[in-house]
């Protein structure tokens, strides 16, 4: 006759891994807000010339709010791509544009580019001008227009910067707070 007996394995999970559980959850919460934003004010501000990008925003927030290191910055960036796709106008193109804007508010908010009161503005308009200018570049290429014409979306690419950059700034210091609780 064999006994079984009930054997307990206990394992504990570590917040230093590249990218923690409480990071990932804030992500998409900000993601989720972000898409709302894109689909319902977005739109309506479009006919502005303006086109927010609130993803851009939510994952410049999430970095910053938790200091992402570049990997787990770049993780935040390929999620949120993930979830451009459902809207994107050229699907896949997002993968690299938000992979470069993530890493480029990664490397701005450890740098403390300006101080703390104006590094994320910054931080947060370079971030969406560099997302949507490599948008604006390689999305004409990939159409099959000439590269000149590019430059017809550089006022709703700087348009689009300032407003994410003022967003950010104005979001961060009240969800620190939340968060530091």
């Amino acid at each position: 006759m064999s006994q079984n007996s009930a054997r307990t394995v206990t394992a504990s999970a570590s917040a230093r891994g590249l990218v923690d559980i409480a990071s990932l959850v804030l992500l998409a919460i900000l993601l989720a807000a972000g898409f709302i934003l894109n689909m319902t004010v977005g739109n309506a501000l479009a006919i502005t010339g303006i086109k927010p990008q609130f993803i851009i925003a939510a994952y410049a927030l999430a970095i910053a709010l938790t200091k992402a290191n570049v990997p787990t910055a770049a993780i935040f960036g390929l999620v949120s791509a993930a979830v451009i796709q459902i809207t994107t106008s050229i699907p896949g193109l997002n993968f690299a544009t938000e992979l470069a804007g993530a890493v480029v508010m990664s490397l701005l908010v450890s740098s403390n580019f300006g101080g703390d009161k104006v590094n994320l503005l910054i931080a947060a308009f370079v971030t969406t001008l560099v997302s949507g200018a490599l948008f604006a570049v390689v999305g004409t290429l990939i159409m099959g227009f000439p590269l000149v014409s590019a430059a017809a979306k550089v006022p709703v690419v700087f348009g689009t910067a300032i407003f994410n950059a003022v967003v950010v700034q104005a979001l961060y210091f009240p969800l620190n707070k939340v968060l530091s609780k």
